[in-house]
């Protein structure tokens, strides 16, 4: 009897179906993963936009406030 039939036996049903977290939540470990990739990837996007809104506010606006003192 080779290794996977032995596992196929003792797991039974459980058998090839992905782990969870936590027996109570129904969240898969892979689930889990993939929520955290899209929020390190959502984290980074909203860093870039801060600093590239604070650039534009600190240094573009106020080369444009310039023209209500001469006019």
């Amino acid at each position: 009897m080779g290794e996977a039939k032995r596992r196929k036996t003792r797991q039974g049903e459980t058998y090839g179906q992905e782990t969870r977290i936590l027996p109570w939540v129904p969240i898969t470990k892979a689930q889990s993963e993939l929520f955290v990739s899209w929020t390190t990837r959502g984290a980074w996007i909203g860093i870039i936009l801060m600093v590239v809104g604070w650039a534009t506010i600190r240094f573009i606006g106020p080369a444009f406030g310039w023209w209500q003192v001469v006019f």
